[in-house]
Order: C-alpha cells, then sequence, then structure tokens
C-alpha cells in the first residue's frame, strides 16, 4: 500500500534583499509541518522558490547597470544560503525564470485564451510599483497612495488582456460555503467573501506593455505575462503541469496545505482558486495566512530600522532556539509582537530550565546512582503510573494540533510532559530513595521512567528541533528503533541495561541582561516593550463593594457576543484583544485573560459582554466593551462565562 501524499508549498519570494525573521517565519512554519508529516510516515513534497519577474526588478537592475538574471542570482543564492543555514528541508526550489516554469505559463495563458477566459482590452488605473499591484481611484484615495505600502502610486492607461475573473464569483462563494475550511483561519474568510468576493469581482489584468522583465504573451510578443498568473501558477508548474512529465502533478495535487502571509491571502484564495476552476484543477484543500511578526506593533522593514536577521541569531544561541521561539511564542494564524527579551526568556524557561534540566537531572541520577546503567522499573501506581499515562497519551494531542497547524499547541502538549517529568523527580526525591537500600526497586523504577519519559518527549520534538532530539538521544543511548513516530506511544521501550553518554548541557543557562546588550549590538539599539499594564491602568481592587439599587444595576446592558478573533496584545503579555459580534454589529474588546486562555480556543465561544461600557484605551487599543468572568480570590483560576446555545446580540436579563 502506497503511503499518503502531503504536499505543502511556501508562496515564492520576492527577492528584493536580505530576508528577516520575519520572511523566515512562513518557510519555519511549513518545514515543521513537512518534517512532522514525514516523521508520521507521509510521501511529502515541500515546495518554495522565488518570484523573479516584473518592473521593479528591471528598474533595479538597470540602477545597478546589471542584466536582471545577473542581479537575481546573487539575491537568490543568498535565499539559498540561508535556507541552507536554518536546515529547510524543502524538496524543490522553483525560479520563475526557470524554462521549466516560462514554457508551463505560456501553455497555461494559451489555454485561458483559447476557450476565452483571457480577452484583450485596455486597462487604466494607478499602479503600486514596489507591490507591483493595480488600484481603483476609490482605493487609492485623494492622496493617490498604495493602500498596502502607502508609497505613491503611477496613472497608467494601456492595453492589457484580462482573465475573467467575475465569471467565477458565484463558483467562488459556492466553494467557500461548501469548503468552510479552504480559507483559513476563520476571520480570514470572512474578510474574503465579505469585503472582496460578495462585493463584486472585476476582470484582472494579467499583462503589461510597459517592461518586459517577464514571461511573453505566447501569441502577442508585445505583452509580458503579469504576476497574477506567472507567480500563482508555480505551484503546479513545479510539479510538472504543461511541462514534458505531469507524474509530479498526478501523484501530489492538489495540495493539502499552501501556507502564506495574511497580505497575499487575497490573491490566494480569490484569484488562484479561479484560475484552477478555469484550468478545471481541483482546489488546494487549505489556504492558510498566518499573521505577522511585528515589532513594538509594526511590520518589520528597514526604513523603519527595525529589523531582526536570522543570522546572527543562528551563530550565537542556535538553530533549535530560532525555531522553537518562532514556532512555540506565537499562536499561528495571528500577529505577534517580537522582543529580545521574550526570545531570551523563552530560550531560558522552556529550552534550559525545562528540557535542559530534565536531561541534566536524569542523566546525572543514573551516572550516580547506578553507574550509567538505565536500569528496568520494578514497581508501580502512584506517581509512577500518573507519568505513564501523561507519556503515552501525549502523542495524539500533538498530532491534533499539528493537523491544525497549531505549533504552539503542539509543543505545549510535549512540555506538559517534561514540566511534569521534573515535578516527578520532587515528588519522588530520587536522593532520599539513594540513601535507602531497601528503596532501590523504588529508585530504579524512578530513574527508567524519567529516562523513557524524556525518550517519548524527545521523539516528539525531533521533526521540529532535530538537532536537539539526536543530542538528547545519544546521551540517553536510545537506539534508532526506539526514536520513531510509533514508538512514541508505547511506553517502557528502553532495554534494561543500556548505557548513557553524559554531554554538554543542551541550552546554558543564559544572563538576560547581558545579552540584551549583545542583541542590540546585533541589531542596532532598538526600544523593547514594556509587557506590563502602565500604573495609571492598574486600579487597586476594594475589598468590598457598595450596595447598589435594582435601578444602578438596570443601567448595566449585557449580552450575548461570539468571538470572531482572538490575539495577543502586541504590547501587553495580560491582555488579549477580541473582535466580538454582536448580531449586526463587530466589536473590539480588550480582556486580561491571556494568563488562562489561549486565544485559539476561544473563536466561536458565545461570552457575556456589557456592551454599554464606556470605550478605554489599554496600552494603546480601545477596548469596547467587557468580558464577564469568574475568578478565584486569588487569581490563580478564571472561567468566562459563556453562553453556547443563546444567539449572538441577545440581552441577558
Amino acid at each position: 500500500m502506497s503511503k499518503k501524499t502531503f504536499y505543502v508549498t511556501t508562496p515564492i519570494y520576492y527577492p528584493s534583499g536580505r530576508l528577516h525573521i520575519g520572511h523566515t517565519y512562513t518557510t519555519v512554519a511549513a518545514d515543521a509541518i513537512a518534517r512532522y508529516k514525514r516523521f508520521t510516515g507521509h510521501d511529502v513534497r515541500f515546495l518554495t522558490g522565488t518570484d523573479e519577474h516584473g518592473e521593479k526588478i528591471q528598474k533595479t537592475a538597470d540602477e545597478k547597470g546589471m542584466a536582471p538574471i545577473d542581479y537575481l542570482d546573487d539575491i537568490v543564492g543568498d535565499i539559498k544560503k540561508l535556507w541552507q543555514t536554518m536546515e529547510i528541508s524543502y524538496d524543490d526550489f522553483i525560479r520563475t525564470t526557470e524554462k521549466r516554469h516560462e514554457k508551463a505559463v505560456q501553455n497555461i495563458f494559451q489555454k485561458l485564451y483559447d476557450q476565452g477566459d483571457i480577452y484583450l482590452g485596455e486597462y487604466e488605473g494607478w499602479y503600486c510599483v514596489p507591490c507591483e499591484s493595480l488600484w481603483t481611484d476609490t482605493q487609492v484615495g485623494d492622496d493617490h497612495k498604495c493602500p498596502d505600502c502607502k508609497r505613491d502610486v503611477q496613472k497608467k492607461k494601456e492595453s492589457s488582456y484580462f482573465f475573467k475573473l467575475s465569471k467565477y464569483q458565484q463558483r467562488l462563494v459556492d466553494y467557500y460555503n461548501a469548503n468552510p475550511d479552504f480559507c483559513f483561519p476563520e476571520s480570514r474568510k470572512n474578510e474574503m467573501l465579505n469585503n472582496f468576493i460578495n462585493a463584486g469581482l472585476e476582470d484582472l489584468s494579467v499583462s503589461r506593455t510597459t517592461f518586459d522583465w517577464g514571461i511573453k504573451v505566447p501569441f502577442d510578443e508585445k505583452h509580458v505575462i503579469y504576476v497574477w498568473i506567472d507567480a500563482l501558477c508555480n505551484y503546479i508548474t513545479a510539479l510538472g503541469y504543461e511541462g514534458e512529465d505531469s507524474s509530479l502533478m498526478d501523484r501530489y495535487w492538489p495540495s493539502n496545505v499552501q501556507i502564506v502571509g495574511k497580505e497575499i491571502v487575497r490573491f490566494h484564495t480569490i484569484i488562484w482558486p479561479a484560475l484552477l476552476m478555469a484550468l478545471d484543477l481541483p482546489l488546494p484543500e487549505k489556504v492558510y495566512g498566518h499573521g505577522w511578526i511585528l515589532f513594538s506593533e509594526d511590520k518589520m522593514s528597514k526604513s523603519k530600522g527595525n529589523i531582526v536577521y536570522p543570522e546572527p541569531i543562528i551563530e550565537r544561541y542556535g538553530i533549535d532556539s530560532l525555531k522553537y521561539f518562532l514556532l512555540r511564542e506565537f499562536t499561528f494564524g495571528q500577529d505577534g509582537n517580537y522582543t529580545n527579551r521574550n526570545f531570551l526568556t523563552r530560550i531560558n524557561s522552556d529550552l534550559a530550565n525545562d528540557l535542559g534540566n530534565l536531561l541534566s537531572r536524569t542523566i546525572s541520577m543514573i551516572e550516580k546512582y547506578n553507574d550509567c546503567i538505565i536500569p528496568s522499573p520494578k514497581t508501580s501506581g502512584g506517581f509512577h503510573d500518573e507519568l505513564k499515562s501523561i507519556a503515552e497519551s501525549m502523542s495524539a494531542k500533538v498530532d491534533s494540533a499539528m493537523d491544525r497547524l497549531q505549533f504552539n499547541e503542539a509543543l505545549e502538549e510535549v512540555w506538559k510532559l517534561i514540566r511534569r517529568s521534573n515535578k516527578y523527580v520532587d515528588e519522588t526525591m530520587p536522593w532520599a530513595l539513594a540513601k535507602d537500600e531497601s528503596k532501590k526497586d523504588e529508585l530504579d523504577t524512578v530513574l527508567y521512567n524519567l529516562a523513557e519519559s524524556l525518550r517519548i518527549a524527545t521523539v516528539m520534538i525531533s521533526p521540529i528541533l532535530h538537532i536537539t532530539a539526536d543530542k538528547i538521544f545519544n546521551q540517553l543511548g536510545v537506539s534508532e528503533d526506539i526514536r520513531t513516530y510509533e514508538s512514541s506511544k508505547a511506553f517502557g521501550l528502553i532495554k534494561e541495561g543500556t548505557k548513557i553518554n553524559k554531554g554538554e548541557i543542551l541550552f546554558p543557562r543564559l544572563d538576560i541582561d547581558k545579552e540584551l546588550g549583545v542583541m542590540e549590538e546585533m541589531f542596532g539599539k532598538k526600544k523593547e516593550e514594556v509587557n506590563e499594564l502602565p500604573k495609571e491602568e492598574i486600579k487597586e481592587e476594594k475589598k468590598g463593594k457598595e450596595e447598589i439599587t435594582i435601578d444602578d444595576f438596570a443601567k448595566v446592558e449585557l449580552k450575548v457576543g461570539k468571538v470572531l478573533e482572538a490575539e495577543k496584545h502586541p504590547k501587553a503579555d495580560k491582555l488579549l484583544v477580541f473582535k466580538i459580534k454582536l448580531k449586526d454589529e463587530v466589536r473590539q474588546i480588550v480582556s486580561g485573560i491571556a494568563k488562562f486562555y489561549d486565544p485559539a480556543e476561544l473563536i466561536g465561544r458565545n461570552v457575556v459582554v456589557v456592551t454599554n461600557l464606556k470605550p478605554v484605551k489599554l496600552r494603546g487599543i480601545e477596548s469596547q466593551g467587557m468580558i464577564l468572568s469568574a475568578a478565584t480570590e486569588d487569581d490563580s483560576k478564571l472561567v468566562l462565562i459563556s453562553a453556547q446555545d443563546i444567539e449572538d446580540g441577545v440581552e441577558v436579563r
């Protein structure tokens, strides 16, 4: 029986210069799911590449006195070098200047023209060179600025071939309705449907005559094929569609997931599926639009001086530290705010204190109490069985999270076992057991269970943190046959008599203040965000509240609201920012419940909202109401008050 295939893609990168960690986020995520699916037995194809045509590239190359392809070769070489440094496991890297792509795109254009989906017309509108985007008068406004990058746009009027995008409007609506997970997260899907598709689609200009650095229209060489057909079709031309060998196309298409940044979701969930419909090809199972990594609430850019590059981070802290941070710190699909302090704190807390400490304690105790030999377990019950149960049930939970591309949840499931194992040491106190010869069986059981729990945790992080995993396996002396996915489901596979090999500390604990200084030297001094509420927003809680009348209470308006979006506040770790639907309106509400809830688990929940509360700004973001919750007196536990069986907008009385 053949393996189940899995095809994952990133958008092809526009080679405009050095990539920062915001750029690498997409590729690290795609690499994580590709590695995980290979690990679980799938036949995986992972595609990335570069989008190399267009006016901007031609103009830049001319300014440098270079041929466009020579200019591109240098930049693309640097991108490939970065992916090699980060050990990105792509199976194919496509450049849109390759002959296999150019010929296939010409065939696609010809096919669409022959069947009447492309026609010759005239385009007049506003063009942004940096974004290579076309805009209407309404979109650019009176100041004639690009809606995306805010730069000046140019008025253009030229002969152009058009793709009949409007023809596929209803088919897109029907497809979205029949396949609710096609565009994800749900907030992006709603935006595409409500703001674009249902608002009406216009035919799309797909050729240019004002520059010639592009693929020629096969039947009209005055025109070059524009990005919408050229770049988007790479996902199938890389598989041999309209080429000499289509075996990969037959094997891997449709793709399982196409991971893109939220700024290009519109192109990938409206134009791209319409093109596939026109070509009579199946659509991807899912297009996942992730958020941005922000610095001080801004998208990283050279002009703002807030760039963080991956190479110096990797050189000082290692590949796995960066990958772990990117996948663990942020909820995939939502924006996340980067600070150097958060990065360093995450290394100390999770990698050094939790994982590194567990390995160090386990190896040291086996060395000290059993002459470097992992003993066999002799007893059961109590803490032993609880640890075993957590370990054996963990892989299914990781599977679920990875299938939903919730990498932070997947890693959290592994870390639950790691943290529980550290607690197990404190509960069983091996150092005390070692002093009593009659407790030798109990000590052997503890040492074995620690080694085995660490093995299972390491198996499940190995697709993401493979360098770290290999180091742990080697120190534990774990054989290849029990480093597999299937072996993670069974507790007790380390063979009695296995010899450990004590090695270097995995993640030395960092002096954060010192390292902050080092990172400032790396990237230039940057203003770090303070992750606490300012004093003016912290009010002392009264021990008692004064009595009110029924008339006072009647002033409070309570309604049921549905959570459409939830994400971390970019400037305060304790706060979450919500979009709450109240029947015909959507409100933004900021709530201090980040300690108790992962934003992703709140999407779709019905909550109770105070709707007539005066708006207030919390750390720079306006809150238009309050979400009701119940908390213990010491704030150790908090639960949202929900109303799951009632429609949003209904008043609570």
